[in-house]
């Protein structure tokens, strides 16, 4: 009877789990595990038959010898810091505001989240007609130097212009979490602290900030993975110029798989890629995972 029973269950998992676990496993696991050996490979990333075991040699050349793919990890990891926070301030600021009694922030909540339904590549474009375009026009009719900068022009600017893209499409997504978050803090804690005499900055920093950690906790998460991965933005807006001087880590590797025709040394990029954002990721839930409390 028992053994029936078993058989049942696993019938129903196999059923009901079997179908996505074969996806995941054409999609995703056997594709990793492909671009694992391939790591390890010299190929043209065209003919099998001349990919060419060559052991630990990739990671040899990475390490020693590619100055432009640790220069991309520097540019990557400053983007990063930067975007992270620019953006999640941004967001939890809107998030406090769009939870308060006003009128139009239902019209407000959606305006600020629309640029996140644009893709990134078509938004790119959008922002590097803007760039060029727009802003030298505002440029000449006011005569700010703000408009008249050469945004995609130089190493600087070009920073800062993605990073004014990514915050722009990113905030309102993570905005939308924050106010999800915000609205569900007991309303008896913020008026039992407001009877108590606290001020609304009192009373955001002693109730509402610890009990919105687990949203915090995701959009840290979602936002450090989607800057470490950006690369629609990057090749649309800068393709990694001026020269190699904004290229993203994802955009490094694009070039040097597909560009280059190193797929072998591509992939070894891509895994170390891997490995570093998912121990950046991992830490960074753990750390925040610490700081989460209970209502």
């Amino acid at each position: 009877m028992n053994l029936r029973k078993r058989s049942n269950e696993w019938m129903q998992q196999l059923v009901f789990v079997g179908p996505g676990m074969i996806v995941f496993s054409i999609i995703v696991l056997i594709p990793f595990l492909l671009g694992f050996y391939f790591s390890f490979t010299e190929w043209n990333g065209l003919d099998l038959d001349k990919a060419k075991w060559i052991g630990m040699d990739n990671i040899h050349r990475i390490f020693m010898k590619d100055d432009k793919f640790w220069a991309s990890f520097r540019f990557t990891l400053k983007f990063t810091v930067v975007t992270v926070v620019v953006t999640n301030v941004l967001a939890l600021t809107l998030g406090l505001l769009l939870t308060r009694a006003m009128r139009g922030r239902n019209t407000l909540r959606t305006i600020f989240f629309l640029p996140n339904m644009i893709g990134g590549i078509l938004l790119g474009y959008i922002w590097q007609f803007i760039f060029t375009k727009g802003f030298k026009t505002i440029g000449e009719m006011t005569g700010w130097h703000f408009f008249e900068l050469p945004w995609l022009g130089t190493p600087e600017t070009g920073f800062w212009g993605l990073v004014i893209v990514f915050v722009w499409q990113t905030t309102g997504y993570m905005m939308v979490i924050y106010i999800a978050a915000i609205v569900g803090v007991p309303k008896d804690l913020m008026e039992a602290a407001t009877i108590d005499g606290a001020t609304y900055f009192q009373t955001v920093r002693k109730i509402v900030m610890p009990l919105v950690m687990p949203a915090i906790t995701v959009c840290l998460f979602l936002t450090t993975s989607g800057a470490f991965k950006m690369f629609d933005l990057n090749l649309s807006l800068t393709k990694g110029g001026p020269g190699t001087s904004t290229q993203s880590l994802a955009y490094n590797i694009y070039a040097e798989a597909l560009v280059n025709n190193r797929y072998g040394l591509g992939t070894a990029k891509a895994m170390l890629f891997f490995f570093a954002v998912s121990i950046i990721a991992v830490t960074q839930v753990w750390l925040t995972k610490r700081k989460e409390v209970e209502a």
